[in-house]
């Protein structure tokens, strides 16, 4: 079970970070190009938006690689990924709490986010 829960989380990882590199991607830069932010300020939301997506893809190669990897030595690189995932959900779900943010909800960060730290969290349990 440890190894299809780690892969589980593995793959909404996977998943998260081609929804957010390319969909989200076009949405969110598009926004920004059009907007009339400094040209500056548009290159450094590009950066930001595409870290996120690297650290997506870190998930995924190294929940994939714990999958694997004998159950004493996955275990300290898990819980980090577990916290990060988890404590962006939260932001995601704490945030739409508020009106102005409720449109948060409707994005499918927190729930691939809180479903990859659930299936992580199982499959080192």
């Amino acid at each position: 079970m440890t190894f299809w829960f780690l892969m589980g989380a593995a793959l909404l990882s996977l998943v998260g970070a081609g929804f957010h590199g390319v969909l989200g991607h076009r949405v969110y830069m598009g926004g920004i190009n059009a907007s009339a932010l400094a040209p500056l300020t548009k290159s450094l939301s590009l950066v930001s938006w595409h870290m996120f997506t690297i650290f997506l893809l870190v998930c995924t190669g190294v929940l994939a690689f714990a999958a694997v990897a004998p159950m004493d030595t996955m275990a300290p690189m898990v819980w980090p990924l577990i916290a990060v995932n988890a404590l962006g959900a939260g932001l995601f779900i704490g945030l739409a709490l508020s009106a102005p943010h409720r449109h948060l909800l409707r994005m499918p960060g927190a729930w691939l986010m809180g479903g990859t730290a659930l299936l992580a969290w199982l499959g080192i349990s």
